[in-house]
């Protein structure tokens, strides 16, 4: 008896070009996806860190007497403040983050209460600058008094 020989097949060029763009096309959207995430989780680190910054001078502010924040400039005055030092002290973050200060009167009637912004501004690895801000009021005999004793 006989075998018919076949001739071996394989892809052919164009089966191949398509498989390639197929493959060029996923890697390129993953590549621009991990960056994306990348930049995603850079951003929320840096306003994790931002928080922390405003919120340990928050404390130390609301520590401060009443002569010490009545003595302190009002708006439209920026002031630089200094990052605490556990946050200068890691090279990371002293370099990278700033933080200003803002202080106004709320109700220009009344100068028992203030209000202070904190504000801290990065770059993101991207380069892409990055700001937040907290904002807080203080009161001479402090919020709750003032809040009661005005009603």
């Amino acid at each position: 008896y006989s075998q018919s020989k076949r001739p071996a097949r394989g892809f052919t060029i164009a089966e191949v070009m398509v498989a390639s763009i197929v493959m060029a096309c996923a890697i390129t959207t993953s590549i621009t996806t991990m960056q994306r995430a990348f930049l995603a989780l850079d951003t929320s680190r840096n306003l994790t860190l931002a928080g922390q910054i405003m919120v340990s001078e928050m404390e130390r502010t609301r520590m401060l007497s009443w002569t010490d924040i009545a003595a302190l400039d009002l708006s439209p005055t920026v002031t630089n403040v200094d990052l605490d030092t556990a946050f200068m002290n890691n090279a990371q973050i002293g370099s990278r983050f700033t933080m200003t200060r803002t202080v106004t009167l709320p109700d220009a009637s009344n100068t028992n209460i203030r209000q202070i912004t904190l504000t801290v501004t990065w770059r993101g690895y991207d380069g892409r600058q990055h700001t937040r801000s907290y904002m807080t009021h203080y009161a001479r005999y402090g919020i709750h008094d003032y809040l009661y004793n005005t009603t």
